[in-house]
């Protein structure tokens, strides 16, 4: 083992001679005085020399760490010294016009108009967190497959498939940009096609008389804020999508009319949406006024009430907190719950249907009929209101006995 005070008194000779240190790390002392670290190594049982560099600008302690980290990437297969010409061309570009963050936020510049505010958030926030900090910096020429592939099987491995998914797509696009621009040669994403699976999709599951009893209870019984309680009692009585709901804004409601115009922008299908709304609602509704009445909207965010709304999280923490584990019950169930049992009720599933916004088949019908079935659905909606109330309270009764 080489120390700092044996290296220091070598001497020069009139032939190169070498001072070992441990697994394949030497000094080879040339008869001008200059001191060369050198590592020698076997991939395929082939002898290999990396030149780690001179002596004293590499000390023995990162002579051995540069040693140590070679020894890391002969394991996988990897020359030390090919390694080191691909960090050096990354580094020597990395500042410049080509690398593939630049390039992907240039590419997501064009395609802000085009995408839903929501889309656009959700595909920087993806490359941000999972592609930036790996490939962000490195040349988009430089890019291999394998550099993508460690990235999706990270998300993969933590449970993020679907975004993995997505990833490698918007991906996709961005090299197809760059290649379209002339900063690229080829699609390394595309050859990652199949590479992540997509996870089984699990239902909305309906709940049960009892399941709804049993919630309703347990809203009774929940100590977190008034706004909260009061977006679950919604959530029950209108069956909008969650993100409809957190998003209200106070200028979409007409109390006086009993009607709730979600605009075309916040919609998933991106058309006007008209809710009814009963006087359960109504009755929640002015309750939530006196509240937030003097923010844009129903639900402001607890950190930002004068620009954003609650989070997407609030609600599923909610049930959490209520005893319901991840994964029992969520948000959305209270879709397919109002669907199951409105048409055990005997309503038109032609009303429940346009009621829940879902996709007009007929293109030119879907084009003008928010308004369709107004009145049937105002019917409907009271009808749901008063059955819930009913339920809830029959139930109350029977504990009361108990």
């Amino acid at each position: 083992m080489l120390s700092d005070v044996k290296i220091r008194q070598a001497k020069a000779e009139d032939k190169p001679y070498r001072l070992r240190d441990s697994h394949g790390l030497y000094l080879e002392v040339r008869p001008n005085g200059t001191k060369h670290w050198r590592y020698r190594y076997r991939i395929n049982d082939k002898e290999n020399l990396f030149a780690i560099g001179t002596y004293p600008t590499i000390s023995l302690m990162e002579a051995r760490k540069a040693r140590d980290e070679a020894r890391d990437l002969i394991r996988t297969g990897i020359h030390p010294s090919q390694a080191r010409r691909k960090q050096q061309t990354i580094q020597r570009l990395q500042n410049t016009e080509e690398n593939f963050e630049l390039i992907a936020r240039e590419w997501l510049k064009k395609k802000e108009a085009n995408w839903s505010p929501y889309y656009h958030r959700q595909a920087i926030k993806c490359l941000e967190n999972n592609a930036f900090p790996v490939i962000g910096k490195m040349p988009i020429r430089a890019i291999k497959p394998a550099d993508l592939l460690n990235i999706l099987q990270e998300m993969e491995s933590r449970g993020a498939e679907t975004f993995a998914m997505h990833l490698r797509q918007w991906c996709s696009a961005i090299f197809r940009y760059a290649v379209v621009t002339l900063r690229a040669d080829h699609d390394p994403a595309a050859a990652l096609k199949g590479a992540v699976m997509r996870p089984k999709v699990t239902h909305c599951r309906p709940m049960l008389r009892n399941d709804i009893t049993d919630f309703l209870s347990k809203v009774d019984q929940y100590g977190g804020n008034l706004t909260t309680v009061i977006t679950l009692r919604l959530l029950l009585y209108l069956f909008v999508r969650t993100v409809e709901l957190r998003k209200a804004r106070w200028e979409e409601f007409d109390l006086e009319n009993a009607i709730w115009v979600i605009p075309e922008s916040r919609m998933k299908m991106k058309r006007k949406h008209l809710v009814p709304l009963s006087a359960q609602a109504i009755e929640l509704i002015t309750v939530l006024r006196s509240i937030t009445g003097a923010n844009v909207f129903l639900f402001p965010n607890s950190r930002r009430p004068t620009e954003d709304c609650m989070s997407a999280t609030t609600i599923n923490r909610a049930l959490e907190h209520m005893g319901y584990p991840p994964g029992s019950w969520t948000a959305h169930d209270f879709r397919a719950t109002a669907s199951t049992h409105l048409h055990e009720m005997g309503f038109s599933s032609l009303v429940i249907e346009r009621q829940l916004a879902h996709v007009e088949t007929n293109s030119v019908r879907g084009a003008y009929n928010h308004a369709e079935y107004l009145e049937e659905r105002r019917s409907m909606m009271q009808s749901w209101a008063d059955w819930i109330d009913a339920l809830h309270k029959k139930n109350e009764q029977n504990q009361a006995i108990r």
